[in-house]
């Protein structure tokens, strides 16, 4: 069952306390099996009801996040904690996908590396003027990781489409898609901020390099450009 916004559009404690303990084990990075602690020890450091403790489990449950296990051995024990992987100064993480994250960021990169060598061919003005819109909504997401990683996918959508290859940007529309429904967080590395701002650039000096047909800079690009990636758990 879905988790549903409290009454307008304001988290509940109890999502809150969810989300606390969720940013505590994909943070941490803490291995199947931590003990979170008992269920009354939760309480008492959060400072809720037992029914908002209770909802909250509920959440992670649902998440495959955590397990409760009874008994005097018994607590609150992290279950199945998603793959994280960095990209470019950003740690993201996936729930509910069938196949490893990994493995669809790579099919990812293999395409985009197809499509912006034959983009350089056949993109038009308005190809070009799609990708620099998505540049601009880069540097306006400095702050929000999340709406970052949508505004990148959203430039390599529209170069892509600048492919017209259409049997494959059909293939490459589902990944695209699989990743943004199953991500469940993303967040800034912290003193990374050097890093994120080259991440940037490299996209942007990407759009330049198609826009003038530089296919020089541009095999140069797309090997830094697959470089940003990394398995991190």
């Amino acid at each position: 069952m879905a988790e549903t916004p409290a009454e307008g559009g304001r988290r509940s404690r109890a999502q809150e306390v969810a989300a606390e303990l969720e940013a505590a084990i994909l943070n941490d990075r803490r291995p199947t099996g931590t003990r979170l602690g008992l269920r009354t020890d939760l309480i008492e450091r959060y400072a809720v009801s037992s029914a908002v403790m209770n909802e909250a489990l509920r959440i992670l449950r649902e998440r495959d996040l955590i397990e409760v296990r009874p008994g005097p051995n018994g607590g609150v024990f992290v279950a199945n904690p998603p793959p994280q992987v960095r990209l470019g100064g950003i740690d993201v993480w996936h729930q509910g996908l069938a196949v490893d994250p990994e493995q669809l960021f790579e099919a990812r990169r293999h395409l985009d590396n197809l499509f912006a060598t034959v983009a350089a061919a056949r993109a038009t003005p308005e190809d070009i003027r799609d990708m620099e819109w998505a540049i601009e909504e880069m540097r306006s997401a400095r702050d929000d990781a999340h709406a970052m990683l949508r505004a990148i996918m959203r430039l390599h959508q529209a170069i892509a489409r600048a492919s017209r290859i259409e049997v494959l940007i059909g293939m490459y529309q589902t990944i695209v898609t699989l990743l943004d429904a199953t991500m469940t967080k993303a967040t800034f590395v912290p003193g990374q901020e050097e890093l994120r701002r080259h991440n940037l650039e490299l996209h942007a000096s990407l759009v330049a390099a198609i826009r003038d047909r530089d296919n020089v800079a541009l095999e140069k690009l797309l090997v830094l450009h697959a470089q940003d990636m990394q398995r991190l758990v």
